[in-house]
C-alpha cells in the first residue's frame, strides 16, 4: 500500500520537469527568433538609409539647397551689398560651411550612415525640413507617432473583424460542403486578388458620392466634435476603409480556411469523437478548430503582411491620417527623415507580426518542439 502511494506521488511529480524544460526551450527559441528579427530589421533599415540617400547623392542636393538659402539670405541684406566681392565671397562660404557642419555634411556619408542607423532605430531623426505634425512640431518622432495611432486603429480593427468573420464563415461552410453558398464563396475567392484600395474607390463612388450616406475622406468631421460624438464621427469615417480591407481579403480567407477545416474534419479521431456521441460544437472546437489554428494563424499572418504593404495607397485614397498617407506625402516632397522613419515603423510592425506568429505557434501547437533541434516532438 505504501509502495503504491509512493509510486503515485512520484508519478505526479514527474511531469513538472518536462514542463519546466519546455518553458526554458520556448524562452530560448523566442529569444533567438527575436534576435534574428532584430538583426533583419537593422539590415533592412540600413539598406533603406542607403536607398533614401541615393548612396550620398542626396547630400549634393542638400548642399545646393543650403547655398540657395544662404545666397537668398545675404542678398536681402543692404549692408552685404556694400562689401567688396572678396568679403562677400568669404561671408557666403563661411555661412555655407557653418550650415554644412550643423547638418553633419562635413563628414563622409559612409560614416554618417552608421550614425543615421543608430538614430533611425531609436526614431531620433531630428527635425523635418518642411513637414509638421498636427500640433505644429517639426520633430520627426512626433510627426510619426501622431500618425501611428490612426493606422493601428484602422488596421487593428479590420484584422479582428476579418479574422473572426472568416473563421466563423469557414466553419459554417465546412459543414455545408457543396451548397450554393459554398459554391458562391469559391467563385468569389479570386476577387481577393484585387488590392483593398481598388475596392475603396468603388465604395467611395457608391456610398460617398452617389448616395451620400458616408463621409468622403478624413478620420473625423471638421470641426471635430467632442465627447461621444467624436467617437461616432470616427466610426462613420472608418466604415468605408474597413469595408475595403475586409472585402479585399475575406473571400480568399474563407475559402482557404474552409478547405483546412474540411481536411481535418475527415481525420479518424473526428470520426471516433462522433462515434462517442460528442456534440457537433465540441467536435468542431476540440478536434477541428484547435489543430487547424496553427495553419490558420500562418495564413493570417501572411495576409497581414500584404495588408501593411497596401496601407500607403489605401490611406491616400481615403485621406486617412496614418503612416501610409504620411509616407506618400514625404516621398513627394521629398522628406528623407520622415521616409526613413516611416519605413522603420513598418519594419517594426512586420517584425512584431512575425514574432507574434512564433509565440502563437508555441501556444497553439503543442507538437512543435522549440528546442535547438527544431524537430517535432513525438
Amino acid at each position: 500500500m505504501a509502495e503504491n502511494e509512493f509510486q503515485d506521488k512520484d508519478s505526479q511529480q514527474l511531469p513538472s520537469r518536462p514542463l519546466k524544460g519546455h518553458a526554458w526551450k520556448a524562452f530560448r527559441y523566442l529569444f533567438k527568433r527575436l534576435l534574428t528579427l532584430f538583426v533583419t530589421v537593422i539590415i533592412g533599415v540600413y539598406l533603406t538609409i542607403l536607398v533614401a540617400n541615393m548612396g550620398g547623392a542626396v547630400d549634393a542636393i542638400r548642399e545646393g539647397q543650403i547655398s540657395e538659402r544662404v545666397y537668398a539670405g545675404v542678398s536681402a541684406d543692404p549692408e552685404f551689398q556694400e562689401l567688396s566681392s572678396e568679403e562677400q565671397k568669404e561671408i557666403i562660404e563661411r555661412r555655407i560651411e557653418r550650415e554644412r557642419r550643423r547638418l553633419g555634411l562635413d563628414t563622409p556619408f559612409i560614416v554618417r550612415s552608421f550614425t543615421y542607423l543608430f538614430t533611425a532605430m531609436t526614431l531620433d531623426l531630428g527635425r523635418a525640413e518642411d513637414m509638421t505634425s498636427d500640433s505644429g512640431s517639426r520633430r520627426v518622432r512626433i510627426i510619426l507617432l501622431e500618425r501611428l495611432l490612426p493606422t493601428l486603429i484602422l488596421f487593428g480593427l479590420a484584422d479582428l473583424i476579418l479574422f473572426f468573420c472568416a473563421v466563423t464563415a469557414a466553419l459554417y461552410l465546412s459543414r455545408r460542403y457543396g451548397s450554393k453558398l459554398d459554391r458562391m464563396i469559391v467563385g468569389m475567392a479570386p476577387t481577393s486578388a484585387a488590392p483593398s484600395w481598388f475596392y475603396g474607390i468603388f465604395l467611395l463612388f457608391i456610398f460617398a458620392i452617389l448616395l451620400g450616406w458616408l463621409p468622403f475622406d478624413g478620420m473625423v468631421d471638421s470641426p471635430p466634435p467632442e465627447g461621444f460624438a467624436y467617437v461616432l464621427s470616427v466610426a462613420r469615417h472608418m466604415v468605408l476603409p474597413l469595408g475595403a480591407i475586409v472585402i479585399s481579403a475575406v473571400f480568399l480567407a474563407i475559402y482557404s480556411w474552409r478547405t483546412f477545416f474540411l481536411i481535418y474534419s475527415r481525420e479518424d479521431y473526428v470520426e471516433m469523437a462522433k462515434a462517442k456521441g460528442l456534440s457537433s460544437f465540441a467536435i468542431e472546437m476540440r478536434y477541428i478548430l484547435r489543430p487547424t489554428l496553427p495553419t490558420i494563424v500562418t495564413s493570417f499572418a501572411l495576409m497581414l503582411i500584404s495588408m501593411w504593404m497596401g496601407a500607403i495607397v489605401l490611406e491616400t485614397v481615403f485621406d486617412w491620417p496614418g503612416l501610409g498617407g504620411l509616407l506618400f506625402e514625404a516621398i513627394k516632397m521629398p522628406e528623407t527623415p520622415v521616409i526613413i522613419g516611416s519605413v522603420i515603423i513598418y519594419a517594426y510592425l512586420l517584425a512584431l507580426t512575425v514574432f507574434l506568429l512564433d509565440i502563437a505557434y508555441t501556444i497553439l501547437d503543442p507538437r512543435v518542439r522549440v528546442g535547438s533541434e527544431g524537430k517535432h516532438e513525438r
